[in-house]
Parts: structure tokens; sequence; C-alpha cells
């Protein structure tokens, strides 16, 4: 008897236990009767079944990460990119779940989403040049795939909570041709800056060859009024001394033709000895 006791003790403690189930606070869960879904969106706590004829199906409900492998994705451009993204979601509908994954399999929820995501995300970059996919349209591009994807993945009772790309990386062919294009616009902007220094300069130099002709002609008209003026003075000076004594003015005036004439001492002259231009000469061999 106490045999049987024991036995039965064990017995009703087992199906206590298999009758009782636990759901966590980040899952929620789906019960079975006889492989037929009767309950869904199981809340977390300590919950009740019928021995083998309930069972129960529990799932994460908190955000799942799906890190996507890097895509070559191609702009509207036709330059190609490497893009590096990731997908949050999560489980909102336990059932359809169960029943679009064949049974709650993660993995292929995975398969269809990354395959879902990334036609959408391909779409979108063929719309776009490479500046917006990098530019402030980038989160709107997001905000645009993610309200796209939830328009599809609604039957397998997901919702994805956000699509975030992680890096986007020219391809090397892209590069090469993004490096060949800038240096190209820097060689066009060097010459434009060159060419703007000739400019420059030929306008410079124009300007002072300008100011020189002008500071020269200016010098040659001052030099020019000083001689005048020196001459006119001069020549005053002359009429002044000859007006004085004629004599000597006459004098003078001949000693310098003398010296012009003979200050070489090469010079042959053939005159008439009784010319004017020997008077003082006459004069000084009668004194002698």
């Amino acid at each position: 008897m106490k045999s049987w006791t024991v036995i039965l003790l064990v017995l009703v403690a087992w199906l206590i236990l298999m009758s009782l189930y636990v759901v966590k606070e980040y899952e929620t869960g789906i019960k079975f009767r006889l492989g037929e879904i009767i309950e869904t969106d199981i809340q977390p706590g300590l919950h009740l079944k019928m021995p083998f004829i309930n069972n129960v199906r529990k799932f994460d409900r908190r955000i799942l990460e799906l890190d996507m492998q890097p895509e070559e994705m191609n702009t509207s451009e036709q330059k190609y990119v490497d893009v590096d993204y990731f997908v949050n979601w999560r489980i909102v509908d336990p059932a359809s779940f169960y029943v679009a994954t064949q049974g709650g399999d993660e993995l292929i929820a995975r398969s269809r989403l990354s395959q879902i995501i990334r036609d959408r995300l391909r779409d979108e970059f063929a719309q776009r040049t490479l500046t917006q996919v990098i530019s402030v349209e980038r989160s709107a591009l997001m905000e645009r795939l993610t309200d796209n994807a939830n328009e599809v993945v609604g039957d397998l009772g997901i919702e994805v909570v956000d699509v975030r790309i992680k890096r986007i990386e020219l391809t090397s062919q892209v590069l090469d041709s993004v490096f060949q294009r800038m240096r190209t616009q820097r060689t066009e902007y060097a010459n434009e800056l060159r060419s703007l220094g000739r400019e420059q300069a030929e306008l410079i130099t124009a300007t002072a060859d300008r100011e020189v002709r002008i500071l020269l002609a200016e010098a040659q008209s001052d030099a020019e009024r000083t001689r005048g003026e020196g001459d006119a003075e001069a020549t005053r000076i002359y009429a002044e001394a000859y007006n004085r004594d004629t004599e000597f003015y006459r004098f003078n005036r001949s000693l310098q033709a003398y010296r012009q004439a003979f200050g070489s001492g090469q010079d042959t002259l053939v005159l008439d000895p009784e010319s004017e231009f020997f008077d003082y000469f006459r004069d000084q061999q009668a004194d002698q």
C-alpha cells in the first residue's frame, strides 16, 4: 500500500507539472489542442493546460536583429556600391508566424525577410543617385523601405521595426572612376586658376608698362622743359655778355670754333688764309 501511495503521489505531481507552463516576460505563446490552435498571444505568467491534449509553443517577442551580408547594388547613375545593412524585426502575430514559417521556424522567417528587404532596397537604390543615398535622403529612404516592407511581411506575422545601413562603399571600379573624375575636376580647376593668374599677370604688366611710359613721358617732358629753360638762360647770359663786351664774346666764340676744329689733332682744313676764320690767328702773329 505504501508503494502504491508513493507511485500515486508521484503520478499526481507529474500530472500537475505537466498541466502547468510558464511564459516568460519576453515571450508570447500559442496553445494547441491535438494540433489545432485554440489560443494565441498568451501573456507572460503561469498557465494551465491539459496534459497529452494541449501543447504550447513559445516565441520570443523581443526585437530581433537580422544582420545582412553586404550586397552590391546599383544606383540610378549606374554606379555600383557595396551596402552593409541590418534589419530589426519582431513577431507580432504568433499564429500567423507559426503557419507561415511551417511550424515557427525562425530560419525560414529570416530567409524570407532578407529576400524581401534585399529586393526593396535594390529598388530604392535604383531610383536614387549616389549623392542622394549617402546624404540627408538616406533617412527618408530607410523609412520608406520600412513602410514598404511592412506591407509585404504582414502575412508572416512579423513587423519590420527598422532598417539601417551601416556602411556604403564604392566598388573598386567606381572608386577608380570617381578618383579619375576628381583628378579631372582638380586639373580643370587648376587650369582655371592658372588662366586667371596669367590674366592678372598680363593686366598687372600692362598697367606697369603704361605707368612706366607715362612716367618716362613726364620725365622727358620735364627734361625738355628744363633743357629749354637752361638754353634760354644760357642764351640770355650769352646775349648779356655779348652786349657788355662784343670783342671778348667774338674771341670766346672763335676759341670754341678752333677747339672743335683742331681738337683731334688729325683734322685737315682747306681755307683761305685771309678768311674771317683766321682773324685772331693773324692778330696773334701781328703782335709777335
